[in-house]
């Protein structure tokens, strides 16, 4: 497998969607054929597991069917499109993959921790990013981002995170925190406060290494650090 797989992590309302845009910039800019996708919804059938996932309903998943769902989501992206596209030798940039199930589901909604590395287990297929962007910034502050900038577009409906307490925003916080502790080499640190020249920088300065000439790049399984 040839491709670059990187993955961008963080709460709500740090900047993920627009760094990912400006880092697609830069690497198709070098020659590099970068395929932008997220999680959920990076394909059709995700489409429609996100209306169930991120919007506001009468009849909102309870948390071991959230997390099935999310499960169900990655494990059609990874064959449907993940997969091929690294095979294809191109670079893959998403908005969360599976570390953000962790975070969210297993720290925020406090289901079983072995459970959810389970499923992802699963849903993976030990395909795991070759290298993972947090972008970390206070909660309280995100959440406003994050609603602030829904209010100007047409996904105003998906709010049903930014409606969680400013708890569940916290543990999903320090969910994140523990992942960067257990994985330094994989996940990489990004101060999400400065402006977006700084972040975007920042960004940089984490990925250059993996873009060197002559770099031998290989699928990284992290079927050990999951267990």
């Amino acid at each position: 497998m040839t491709g670059v797989f990187i993955t961008f992590e963080g709460g709500e309302g740090t900047g993920k969607t627009t760094q990912i845009a400006l880092l697609a910039e830069r690497l198709s800019a070098l020659g590099h054929e970068v395929v932008t996708t997220l999680e959920p919804g990076g394909t059709a059938l995700g489409k429609r597991i996100r209306r169930y996932l991120v919007s506001e309903s009468d009849d909102v998943p309870t948390p071991r069917a959230e997390l099935l769902l999310y499960a169900a989501d990655r494990a059609h992206h990874v064959d449907k499109l993940i997969r091929p596209a690294l095979e294809a030798g191109k670079v893959v940039l998403c908005d969360r993959y599976a570390d953000a199930t962790e975070a969210y589901q297993g720290y925020g909604r406090g289901l079983e921790l072995s459970l959810v590395r389970s499923l992802n287990r699963v849903a993976t297929q030990g395909l795991m990013p070759h290298r993972t962007l947090l972008i970390d910034l206070d909660p309280e502050l995100g959440v406003r981002r994050s609603l602030q900038r829904q209010a100007g577009d047409d996904v105003a409906e998906e709010s049903r995170f930014e409606a969680e307490e400013s708890a569940f925003h916290r543990r999903v916080r320090r969910g994140y925190n523990a992942i960067l502790k257990s994985e330094p080499r994989r996940v990489r640190f990004i101060d999400g406060g400065g402006t977006i020249e700084e972040v975007k920088h920042k960004i940089w300065s984490e990925l250059a290494d993996l873009f060197s000439s002559g770099r031998r790049r290989e699928r990284v399984t992290g079927t050990d650090e999951q267990q």
